[in-house]
């Protein structure tokens, strides 16, 4: 018998023909989110989840599924999983690094020239008829980007690939991490370490790139943005819940900054209703990685670790590595 998977969301059809020809498949084709209990009676008799990061896997639906193998998230971020409750059942945890990157980046900058020239604002002008001067002297009024200083909080892959696009506007890049990132990289990207503070400080446009974690949660709050320039703009394209959603909207309101780009929110996809009457605010739905093309690598490379597992070999993106197959008993 082939071994049954379930597939969580709606995906592309070929990737689910594709499976189809090697395991029993049960498709969300629908793509009404599951609740957690739906969620889990589906996986009751599952060897493998392809999952997206809006679907938690959390010890309940393990406990419902004495036979599964492998979690295989359509994503970088694995927030959604509990991993150390996965390797404690043996259970495999994936998820699709590098294939989103320069996607990412892309719509990280979409944003964040947005907000700087308020493309939003004047696409809302034009489209209400208020547009009545052929050439306003001060109006819309925008920041320049380039020359302008970018600060990134979060220099790992997406992180480089976002300064990396800075070179092209002579921005000066500065950065923080947990750590320090190689030398021939910082060079490569024109890129310096500093302090949190003084990034917040110094910097015209401050992006937000960590992966979300209860460790993470607030990491951009009131203080945080107290600390940046009336002038500057606010960037988050990494997760809901890294930015206090509440204090930023006050900070914007209040015109303590000048404004934001925001692709993720806390509790999406419902968000902070004080959002919707900020014309300083760039709103998109969660699409960074929503190119076609991109989705489709993301969807091959959970279905290329989804079937490594079920075949007893230790798939290419394994999550919780002590379950590779050096390490099953």
């Amino acid at each position: 018998m082939k071994p049954k998977i379930l597939i969580t969301r709606q995906v592309f059809p070929e990737i689910v023909e594709a499976l189809r020809s090697r395991f029993d498949v049960e498709h969300n084709d629908d793509d009404r989110p599951w609740p957690a209990e739906e969620l889990a009676r589906r996986a009751a008799d599952k060897q493998g989840i392809l999952a997206t990061v809006m679907d938690r896997v959390d010890e309940a639906v393990l406990a419902a599924a004495p036979g599964l193998k492998v979690v295989s998230n359509i994503a970088v971020g694995t927030n959604n999983v509990d991993i150390p409750a996965c390797t404690k059942r043996g259970v495999r945890v994936t998820n699709t690094p590098g294939v989103l990157d320069d996607t990412t980046a892309d719509l990280t900058w979409a944003l964040l020239m947005a907000a700087a020239r308020r493309i939003a604002e004047g696409d809302a002008q034009v489209r209400r008829g208020d547009w009545k001067l052929a050439f306003a002297m001060q109006s819309p009024l925008g920041a320049d980007v380039h020359h302008a200083t970018l600060g990134i909080i979060g220099m790992g892959r997406i992180g480089q690939a976002i300064a990396k696009r800075a070179t092209g506007f002579d921005m000066r890049v500065l950065y923080h991490n947990r750590g320090r990132i190689p030398e021939a990289d910082e060079k490569r990207l024109n890129a310096t370490w500093v302090e949190r503070d003084r990034l917040f400080a110094e910097a015209d446009f401050v992006v937000v790139m960590v992966p979300y974690s209860p460790a993470v949660h607030h990491l951009i709050g009131a203080a945080e943005i107290a600390r940046m320039k009336p002038t500057a703009i606010l960037v988050n394209t990494a997760r809901g819940g890294v930015v206090d959603d509440a204090a930023l909207v006050e900070a914007l309101k209040a015109g303590r900054i000048a404004g934001a780009g925001l692709d993720v929110f806390e509790g999406e996809p419902k968000l902070n209703p004080g959002y919707l009457s900020l014309p300083n605010a760039v709103l998109t739905p969660h699409i960074g990685s929503a190119t076609r093309a991109t989705r489709m690598r993301m969807c091959e490379t959970a279905v290329a670790n989804l079937t490594a597992a079920l075949e007893g070999r230790t798939p290419p993106n394994l999550v919780n590595k002590d379950l590779s197959s050096g390490s099953m008993q």
